[in-house]
């Protein structure tokens, strides 16, 4: 049986890869896509038909990703905002990147005490490094929980118009008008 005049074939193992690789794509960081074009690569490199053909892509969407997910443990994602491959505040960083960071900490921190109300204990349950979600937020300030994002907006808010008059414009470059 030739592969490539078996359409019926082809068309029943396409929906099944699909089925198959919609199933194991969300383990293993790449699209379905990616991994249907895989399996069809392996399928055309194996040669003549295997004899089990749903038994065998069941298999290669399995194998394939395997592949995907070892490929994904070893990759480290770029990151623009390094400097001499370093993140602000690591031992390793530029003075000059710590500093600025660290001062952008404690201008935000002043920021977040001056502001009204309650938001800056909101304000500080958001930013704690705990990770709280609004459920656990709310229980520790004793509002409710459909409270909190209108209340988050008018904090926000409130520290953007604080930080806006406290930080200089950022110089024009190129000719002025």
């Amino acid at each position: 049986m030739d592969l490539q005049k078996d359409s019926d074939l082809l068309n029943r193992l396409g929906r099944l890869l699909s089925a198959e690789a919609a199933a194991e794509a969300p383990g293993t960081g790449v699209d379905a896509a990616d991994l249907e074009q895989a399996v069809w690569v392996r399928l055309l490199e194996h040669g003549p038909a295997p004899a089990e053909p749903a038994r065998w892509l069941r298999r290669a969407v399995r194998a394939e990703a395997r592949v995907a997910r070892r490929r994904a443990r070893r990759e480290i994602p770029y990151r623009h905002h390094l400097v001499d491959g370093c993140r602000p505040g690591d031992a390793g960083a530029a003075p000059e990147e710590s500093l600025l960071h660290r001062e952008d900490g404690r201008a935000l921190r002043s920021a977040v005490a001056r502001l009204p109300g309650r938001c800056p204990e909101l304000m500080q349950a958001l930013l704690s490094p705990r990770d709280l979600t609004y459920r656990e937020i709310a229980g520790e300030l004793g509002i409710s929980q459909g409270s909190l994002g209108p209340v988050r907006s008018r904090c926000l808010g409130c520290l953007r118009r604080m930080l806006a008059s406290e930080v200089a414009a950022p110089r024009l470059r190129g000719r002025e008008r």
